[in-house]
């Protein structure tokens, strides 16, 4: 048998005392009769929280064997049907490759939780948003303290173009769960909006430290901050949120994944800024040799930049480039060669 690395974090809220008395009798019963302790949390202490009825996972790291991890994982999802409120999240890992993954919320039929998650699906569809919105407020007026809804209320007030109250609903989660990096995320789109680019990126900071690396946050995080670097024209350090990004390797499914030309594009020009040309020029055909992507990078101006870096770096076939920008109808390229006439 081996050990694996693993990293468990989250909260989930119980709303009362009731509730809260349940899970931990109930986990302290399963643990005992069905798992036989075999469970990395072999106190109940350990993560029922009595001062404000949560069970909390701040971030555990450690090694445990993988029938330690799913019945640590099986026992936490047993517990999540007395919680109104909360999510959990457990990787099992080996050398960076997730083998398995649980995502635990609540599943049960308390109106409350009934109403986000109707709200979370209405959320992901398009022209739900008013539905989304109404669900979405009766799970926060069944519960005040529901982070998630709040969080996800958020996102519907950006979609219709009401960052006041977005900006109002990302503060409550983040004055409710401190842990939560969705929160964080959602407030640095509004600042975002608003071309407040530092304040921003003193929230996708927030994220980056909240959350993993095998999170898709993450590095929407990465990118978004050094989107607002290049902003405000720090490439320095936009150049290192786009090295890391450009050499992470996504999946499809990961919604990451089509914002690779972005990120290579961008990374060309922070380095085209910064004169290492050379790299510049890797980092430009890399954007080229991308084709699933949903950015709106149109081609010519890969293209004009891939022949500017060529022609500054003393390299040939910069000609070749900026004719292609040209003909595809960047005029900056025209105009570099007819000055090169």
């Amino acid at each position: 048998m081996s050990l694996f690395r693993v990293i468990i974090q989250g909260k989930l809220d119980f709303g009362n005392q009731k509730s809260f008395d349940k899970a931990k009798k109930m986990y302290e019963y399963r643990l005992e009769n069905y798992f036989k302790t075999d469970s990395i949390f072999k106190l109940s202490e350990e993560i029922f929280k009595e001062e404000d009825l949560s069970l909390e996972i701040p971030r555990y790291v450690g090694q445990a064997f993988e029938k330690t991890f799913k019945n640590t994982a099986s026992l936490l999802e047993y517990c999540a049907q007395f919680a109104v409120t909360g999510v959990i999240k457990a990787w099992q890992t080996d050398s960076g490759k997730v083998l398995n993954y649980s995502d635990i919320e609540p599943q049960s039929d308390k109106v409350v939780v009934m109403a986000f998650q109707k709200g979370k699906k209405l959320s992901k569809e398009a022209g739900q948003e008013e539905e989304a919105f109404k669900e979405l407020t009766k799970a926060i007026e069944k519960y005040d303290r529901h982070a998630q809804a709040y969080e996800r209320r958020g996102n519907i007030n950006l979609i219709l173009k009401k960052y006041s109250d977005a900006a109002r609903d990302f503060k409550k989660t983040i004055g409710i769960d401190a842990s939560n990096p969705m929160g964080y995320y959602g407030l640095s789109k509004v600042h975002t909006l608003k071309g407040e680019y530092q304040e921003a990126i003193d929230n996708l900071e927030l994220v980056c430290k909240k959350s993993l690396a095998l999170q898709p946050i993450y590095w929407k995080a990465r990118r978004s901050k050094a989107d607002c670097h290049f902003k405000l024209k720090q490439f320095d350090k936009a150049e290192f949120d786009l090295k890391l990004f450009t050499k992470r390797n996504f999946t499809k499914e990961d919604p990451n994944y089509g914002w690779k030309r972005h990120a290579f594009y961008y990374y060309g020009r922070v380095l085209f800024e910064l004169e290492k040309f050379v790299d510049a020029i890797q980092a430009f055909q890399s954007a080229l040799d991308i084709s699933d992507s949903i950015d709106n990078i149109p081609l010519e101006d890969i293209y004009f930049y891939l022949g500017s870096s060529k022609k500054r770096a003393g390299k040939n076939g910069y000609v070749s480039d900026l004719k292609k920008a040209s003909e595809m109808g960047n005029k900056s390229a025209n105009k570099m060669l007819v000055e090169a006439r």
